[in-house]
């Protein structure tokens, strides 16, 4: 089986490639721009094989799907960072509705049939009420920032190219998730770099934050990617499924347990620069669907997700752990 990852050096898409390289019979292709960061797939490099495209690029996406010739594809690529959304949303809006246009253009003109995973996202789902929660997929969308509405915008192209032309895609909407390789800009894993920089001198025991308030429902990478992968195997064209944990946690906890796991006690300090313009009080998915059509069920911890989380930014940082 070919499988081809758009977006393959990114914290998602990595992982996924490691899922897909243990499996016995499957070939793993990546797309890849010029400038594009190896870090996070420099350890499996060698097992992959990966095509220059920039997703925007009509033509460029069309040689590559034309090249490969994939069974499967797995459209992860995107501006994924909500806060830089505000700031450059044409580049949001550009990249993530034109990509999955190209993605679905070079398909119908090469004249192949893979099944297609769209990586939607619960930022879809905008202001949800507590009275909606948790969420499902048919709760109504509204989008409250520029990545949240490229993001609907894709899913809705999505169904109607499925609707349209009967292409075989298939739609996620993934809540939170993290683990290791997660940017540093986003909340969990900026607590972690955070606290591993403390550890290791080489910053003052003061952790920045943003909003410690607002709730997020919370699942291992490797949980989403072996979900990801699941729903190409069993799940319906045409659906849109949820992938969540089912319980919403505040991020001031996620920072209590990092705290705890390190042992460290450290000063908290508001950063205005790292609140959102608008932000969704709470946020909880219900997978009860996606759990039925594939039987898939989150099996990592979250203390397990964020010791791991934590490990990695000892290793990035230096810090020596026994």
């Amino acid at each position: 089986m070919r499988v081809l990852i758009t977006g393959i050096t990114g914290f998602v898409g990595s992982h996924l490639a490691e899922l897909f390289l243990g499996q016995e019979g499957v070939q793993v292709f990546g797309a890849v721009r010029w400038r594009s960061k190896m870090a996070n797939i420099l350890h499996i490099e060698d097992q992959l094989t990966l095509v220059e495209c920039d997703i925007k690029d009509g033509l460029s996406v069309r040689k590559m799907i034309e090249q490969i010739r994939p069974d499967q594809i797995y459209h992860l690529a995107a501006q994924s960072f909500v806060p830089t959304s505000w700031h450059a949303p044409t580049e949001t809006i550009s990249t993530n509705i034109l990509g999955t246009l190209n993605v679905f253009e070079a398909v119908r003109a090469i004249g192949i049939n893979p099944r297609i995973l769209v990586a939607c996202s619960s930022e879809e789902y905008g202001m949800v009420y507590e009275n909606e929660l948790p969420v499902t997929e048919e709760n109504p969308l509204r989008p409250m920032s520029p990545y949240a509405v490229s993001k609907a915008s894709a899913d809705l192209l999505s169904y109607q190219y499925y609707m349209s032309y009967k292409l075989p895609i298939l739609r996620t909407r993934a809540f939170n998730h993290t683990g290791p390789r997660r940017g540093e800009v986003f909340a969990t894993s900026n607590f972690a770099k955070q606290i591993a920089e403390i550890e290791a001198g080489k910053r003052p025991p003061i952790i920045h934050v943003g909003n410690l308030k607002a709730r997020r429902d919370f699942t291992d990478v490797r949980d989403i990617v072996r979900g990801y992968s699941l729903a190409l195997e069993k799940g319906v064209p045409g659906e849109v499924y949820v992938l969540a944990s089912g319980r919403s946690h505040a991020i001031e906890e996620i920072l209590e347990i990092l705290l705890e796991l390190a042992g460290v006690k450290g000063a908290i300090q508001q950063d205005p620069s790292r609140l959102r313009p608008s932000d969704v009080p709470n946020l909880c998915g219900d997978s009860s669907k996606f759990r039925k059509h594939t039987g898939w069920t989150p099996q990592i911890p979250l203390k397990k997700t964020l010791q791991d989380l934590l490990n990695y930014w000892r290793e990035q940082v230096g810090t020596v752990r026994k």
